[in-house]
């Protein structure tokens, strides 16, 4: 790893609102039609990743992982996101019928945890979520040209 490598950065986030100033500054990097994988054990701060962003966005309500949905949708700020939390997905099967291929229209901006459930588009940015002694790390890795000039603006 390069120190000068801009489609990788590694953040240490100390606690809650050092998440939520991280997902402020990528909410500000969002286009249209992103793909974001999110990595991480149980508790690691998937969701408030996703919280911060729909609250920086300007979303009020209340945001939940899609555990037993599989897919949360939001509209908020002229921006249509989709949660999704693929944890319990059964199989293939139960993919294609949940018709959650729609989903990928370009448009959507995709926030997926356990994306290696099912066919999902490639990511432009992968974040792993490591839980640390204090706080979190959160490694982002871009993919893609969209990705690489997202975090190369965070």
């Amino acid at each position: 790893m390069h120190d000068h490598d801009d489609s990788r950065i590694t953040l240490d986030l100390a606690d809650e609102n050092a998440t939520t100033a991280l997902a402020r500054r990528l909410t500000a990097q969002l286009k249209p039609g992103m793909v974001i994988y999110l990595n991480g054990d149980l508790g690691a701060g998937k969701t408030s990743l996703v919280r911060g962003v729909l609250n920086a966005l300007g979303h009020t309500g209340h945001v939940k992982s899609p555990t037993y949905t599989l897919l949360e949708p939001y509209h908020v700020g002229g921006l249509d996101l989709r949660h999704f939390d693929l944890y319990r997905l059964q199989d293939e099967n139960e993919w294609e019928q949940a018709g959650f291929r729609d989903e990928f229209d370009g448009n959507n901006i995709l926030f997926i945890e356990w994306p290696e459930k099912a066919p999902v588009p490639p990511a432009d940015i992968v974040i792993d979520l490591v839980i640390l002694q204090q706080g979190r790390r959160a490694i982002m890795i871009s993919n893609t040209a969209i990705g690489k000039a997202c975090l190369k603006l965070l």
